[in-house]
């Protein structure tokens, strides 16, 4: 069975990092640039804490596809939150046609305790909605239960784009047959496990790695980088989020060289009018002194980012935070660097 799309592309795009480094508000922009030219693309969040929804400014997502962007040329970003108790749920109804009787359970509690003591078998329900979604076709039931747009057998999405859990749980949470070796070793949740395992370690899938040039984020994305590679896991892109602007960079630079002195500084400023103190100058010099040391530390860490040898995108700090227009230009960004639509 081949999972890619109808261009050749990887149609999972599983987006990973560090908590803080951004990883919702990339994967929301990953998800628009691959919307180009009316592609339609389904972005799913699996922890439950309504990210998309924030970033993206809409209504907090549920357990069925909304849609939730449009872009200028007529793709088409829609979006949904799975939850585990629903596709326990779903999973009962389709292989034990429990019917209401799962949703009896779930208001019991059943599900959730069923899921909290055994966490591999959440991870396989998630897993299984997400093999859902990119596999699904127009000729099956559509976005939002609807049939599809047309009656071929396209795709219903031309890529998924999944907000996966940070570097620290993302080994666990795709390692969906180890987790439950001692649970189901046959069965039908075993064999779901064992398809959605499939399709993670197919050409489909590719995970990307969101980091800052810093140093707990960048060794947590090297260690993804690697760990993730030796499960037989596909690496995209690490995409380098925040990053300071061209001209900032070259202003340290031009500090650096000039090699600064407290007098020569004071002179400087007093030609312009301004009061100087000894401790204004002092405070001045430390800043410079502080700047060249972040600037070498980048320089570092963008080394190291590149010796991991894949291909390395970059995306801007945006001073005037996040939200749906920060989510347009930096998709408008990931497209100029070349993101595969």
């Amino acid at each position: 069975m081949t999972w890619h799309g109808t261009d050749g592309h990887p149609r999972l795009h599983i987006v990973t990092g560090k908590g803080g480094t951004g990883k919702t508000t990339v994967a929301a922009a990953l998800a628009a640039t691959l919307a180009a030219r009316g592609r339609r693309v389904l972005l799913v969040e699996t922890e439950e804490r309504q990210g998309i929804s924030q970033v993206l400014d809409v209504a907090p997502l549920g357990t069925e596809e909304t849609e939730v962007a449009t872009g200028p040329d007529g793709g088409e970003v829609w979006a949904l939150s799975i939850e585990a108790g629903t596709a326990l749920v779903e999973y009962l109804r389709l292989f034990y046609r429990l019917g209401r009787a799962g949703d009896l359970l779930h208001r019991m509690g059943a599900i959730e305790f069923a899921t909290t003591i055994a966490p591999g078998v959440r991870d396989v329900l998630i897993g299984g909605r997400i093999y859902d979604s990119v596999r699904r076709t127009t000729a099956d039931r559509g976005a939002g239960g609807r049939r599809g747009r047309d009656s071929g057998g396209r795709p219903a999405y031309d890529a998924v784009v999944l907000d996966a859990p940070p570097t620290g749980r993302v080994g666990n949470f795709l390692d969906v047959t180890g987790q439950l070796a001692d649970l189901a070793r046959v069965g039908p949740i075993r064999n779901q496990a064992d398809a959605v395992r499939g399709m993670l370690h197919s050409a489909t899938t590719v995970v990307h790695v969101v980091t800052l040039l810093e140093q707990l984020p960048v060794q947590e994305t090297l260690d993804a980088v690697h760990g993730l590679g030796a499960d037989g896991l596909r690496i995209g892109a690490i995409i380098v989020n925040q990053a300071r602007d061209a001209s900032a960079r070259e202003q340290v630079d031009r500090v650096a060289a000039a090699e600064v002195d407290p007098e020569h500084l004071a002179s400087q400023l007093a030609t312009v009018g301004i009061r100087t103190t000894p401790t204004m100058v002092d405070g001045l010099v430390q800043t410079a002194h502080e700047a060249i040391q972040r600037r070498d530390l980048e320089v570092s860490l963008e080394g190291a980012i590149a010796d991991a040898g894949r291909p390395v995108l970059t995306l801007p700090h945006l001073p005037q935070g996040v939200g749906p227009d920060a989510v347009w230009r930096l998709a408008a960004e990931l497209a100029r660097q070349g993101v595969a639509l």
